[in-house]
């Protein structure tokens, strides 16, 4: 696989080649370029399988590269700004890491790219690949929930609660004031509803925001005892198919 790298921090340009090589070991890095201009006069003499390009180089934007030169590599975007994610995916981008480059991340970009190149019509699935990346990227995500109260309806805000349960057959959210609101919504349609970035499904019974863990504790069978803010259940358990998951959830 012959890799061109756009990059304008140096140490950022290492630590990506040095994970290309750790992750691809008959890689070749044919070049790494630190501006739009080096950029585009070594495109338009050179081919490359797969190019990594971040988005602020020295001079300009990347995306300026798009306009004066034929890209016709795949590319996956490597920056530490997420306001241009949608406007990478309208160009050659099969994948959009944010930084510091995460070495799990970085691994499914690359596995994506192969998949990708494997399959006949690759282009036609990389289309397809980027659409649905795009669709991720706009995905609206819950902000409130209209509950019911007496007689009368309120509006939940979903940062003000604290995490989700199932209790016979019935799902309630319990909000930092300690009270509990019934909702029409079973778990596995609420962890398609809520950010997974402030909310994790850790059991058949428990959906849970990062703040309202208030302690951790080892558990049997490698499993993770949880202690939660307002929370009366003492067997509140990550499942121990879910722990390494929760562990990365949580490391973000």
């Amino acid at each position: 696989m012959n890799v061109l790298i756009i990059e304008d921090e140096p140490q950022a340009a290492e630590r990506l080649v040095s994970l290309i090589q750790e992750l691809q070991p008959d890689s070749e890095i044919c070049a790494k370029l630190d501006s739009v201009k080096r950029s585009v006069e070594w495109i338009s003499k050179n081919s490359v399988d797969l190019i990594f390009m971040d988005i602020q180089l020295a001079d300009g934007l990347s995306f300026d590269i798009f306009e004066k030169v034929e890209v016709k590599a795949p590319v996956i975007f490597t920056t530490a700004y997420n306001e241009y994610a949608l406007k990478a995916f309208k160009v050659n981008s099969i994948d959009y890491i944010l930084k510091p480059v995460d070495k799990d991340e970085l691994t499914a970009a690359v596995k994506k790219y192969q998949n990708l190149m494997a399959q006949p019509l690759a282009p036609a699935k990389m289309l397809e690949s980027i659409g649905y990346a795009m669709q991720m990227l706009t995905k609206k995500y819950k902000e409130r929930f209209v509950i019911k109260v007496g007689e009368h309806l309120k509006s939940v805000e979903v940062k003000e609660i604290l995490f989700f349960f199932s209790l016979e057959k019935t799902t309630f959210a319990q909000t930092k004031d300690g009270r509990k609101h019934i909702l029409d919504f079973t778990l596995d349609q609420l962890e398609g509803l809520l950010d997974p970035a402030h909310f994790f499904k850790i059991n058949r019974k428990y959906i849970v925001s990062v703040t309202s863990i208030q302690d951790m504790i080892s558990h049997v069978n490698s499993r993770i005892k949880l202690v939660l803010k307002t929370c009366d259940d003492i067997d509140v358990i990550v499942a121990r198919e879910r722990v390494q998951e929760f562990k990365k959830w949580l490391d973000k």
